[in-house]
């Protein structure tokens, strides 16, 4: 096979999978627009979301094949995690995750929230547990006060009710590629992981 041989197959192949991807996952089924999409910064950085509730169950048992998945993701590729706020003890554990990243605690602090809500059966369900929660970690209960009552930590979590109306988030885990897709668990999440890569390169031109 000669080089033009060569390049000619290699093309074919490529061509090949890409139309094996697109009939695998398909917009409607696998991931879906959302109606009024937020605008896309043009950095060429896709930004991927992954919206959760410390409470939730499939949330717990999603964090390690999400930390393993963002762990071997490109540099054009931006993941941020956003708490759901949709009533008072989900906006209070968005307050906590929000304080933990203020605080500049490292990743054990939040994988100990899980823990704590659904290995050991403390919800954190006032502030006077997160308090105490958070006194494991040397952080001053006055100064876990501090922060849960800061007007970066209220506005963050204000912006976060604003996102969820927005974008009309109704479930956890969801992820949100570019404020333009949205993919729902309704699978193994290693195969939703994988159409959340299909998305990204979807629209990573358009980013």
């Amino acid at each position: 096979m000669n080089k033009y041989q060569n390049n000619f197959f290699k093309c074919f192949l490529i061509t090949i999978f890409a139309v094996s991807i697109n009939a695998e996952y398909k917009l409607g089924t696998d991931y879906r627009i959302v109606d009024n999409p937020m605008p896309v910064k043009k950095d060429g950085i896709v930004e991927v979301t992954e919206t959760f509730w410390y409470g939730c169950g499939a949330c717990y048992s999603f964090e390690p094949s999400i930390n393993s998945w963002k762990s071997k993701l490109s540099e054009d590729t931006k993941f941020t995690k956003m708490p759901i706020t949709w009533g008072g003890i989900h906006q209070l554990h968005a307050a906590l995750y929000y304080t933990i990243e203020a605080l500049k605690l490292d990743s054990s602090a939040h994988s100990a929230v899980f823990v704590t809500i659904h290995k050991e059966g403390n919800f954190l369900q006032n502030p006077r547990a997160i308090q105490e929660f958070l006194a494991k970690f040397g952080v001053a209960p006055e100064v876990t006060a501090q922060y849960l009552n800061s007007f970066s930590v209220k506005q963050k979590v204000n912006r976060g009710i604003k996102y969820s109306r927005e974008l009309k988030i109704d479930a956890v885990p969801m992820m949100v590629v570019d404020g333009t897709y949205i993919i729902e668990s309704k699978r193994s999440y290693s195969d939703m992981l994988k159409v959340v890569d299909y998305v990204v390169e979807l629209q990573r031109p358009n980013s």
